[in-house]
């Protein structure tokens, strides 16, 4: 064959070997985990305690379906010891990502986030506190979880201009505010609202509808794992787009927030740690 027929015949073979074509296939199943304690969004399944549920598991679950890409969302410990795991490539990615300049160095973000965690002024129901805006709780004093996740932007500005306590968890935040010590908790708009019901303070406390803070909750792939490629970014960016306008997240949120108030009404045997499964 001349050397130019040859030559036609690897560019057609080439072509009909497109990058979609070679992508999709390389990478067949992705090892997830993010952490365990961040309801409705994720938290430790008490059933099977290996794994992870929650909204971000689901519509997860669902993206990666639809790219014919398997998904195993896995418990590797806390927040600290899931963000490890995911930065060594051991893990692919993190269901739950902060955006943070520190995290850029070892993940690839993908836009836009998979949900929005509003994180809402809590009062009395009696407070006189006038909000509208976030420098509007500036001389008046606060209580958050120690494990919320708020912006950079906003932990910043709290750090220098805001009175805040942190408690070890929402509910020693919420009982700080019903024993008047402090005048507002920052919670977010699910979590907040399920642990507020849940403690059948519905008649005593409300949430201020402009939200103080807007944190985006990402998928992130690490660096070094074997599937991050262009491929797989770009699909699932596609699919962040796409989400917002299915109904798929709110459903997903609302679903998981019921699933979560369900678990907090019934007393539960202590989850049994998956390292000793």
């Amino acid at each position: 064959m001349p050397l130019r027929h040859w030559n036609r015949c690897l560019l057609l073979s080439g072509l009909m070997l497109s990058p979609l074509a070679l992508a999709a296939g390389k990478c067949e199943r992705l090892v997830v985990t993010g952490s365990p304690d961040a309801p409705p969004y994720l938290w430790q399944d008490p059933q099977n305690p290996k794994h992870l549920i929650g909204a971000s598991a689901d519509l997860l679950q669902q993206v990666a379906g639809e790219l014919g890409i398997k998904v195993e969302i896995l418990y590797t410990g806390k927040r600290a010891q899931a963000l490890e795991e995911v930065r060594s490539g051991r893990m692919d990615m993190l269901a739950d990502a902060s955006l943070t300049s520190l995290g850029l160095d070892t993940l690839d973000y993908i836009h836009p986030p998979l949900l929005t965690n509003d994180y809402l002024v809590w009062t009395r129901q009696d407070s006189t506190l006038v909000y509208n805006q976030a420098a509007d709780l500036h001389g008046h004093p606060g209580a958050v979880s120690e494990k919320a996740r708020m912006t950079q932007g906003f932990g910043s500005f709290a750090e220098q201009q805001l009175s805040l306590t942190r408690t070890a968890n929402l509910t020693q935040a919420y009982q700080k505010l019903l024993l008047g010590e402090v005048e507002f908790v920052l919670a977010g708009r699910y979590s907040g609202m399920a642990m507020v019901q849940t403690l059948g303070m519905g008649k005593d406390l409300l949430a201020r509808p402009q939200p103080a803070d807007q944190p985006g909750v990402y998928l992130a792939v690490s660096h070094n794992s074997a599937c991050n490629d262009p491929w797989l970014r770009g699909q699932l960016a596609k699919k962040m787009t796409e989400l917002p306008a299915s109904g798929l997240t709110q459903a997903a949120l609302q679903r998981n927030l019921e699933r979560w108030q369900a678990q907090l009404s019934q007393p539960q045997p202590p989850a049994v740690s998956a390292s000793k499964q």
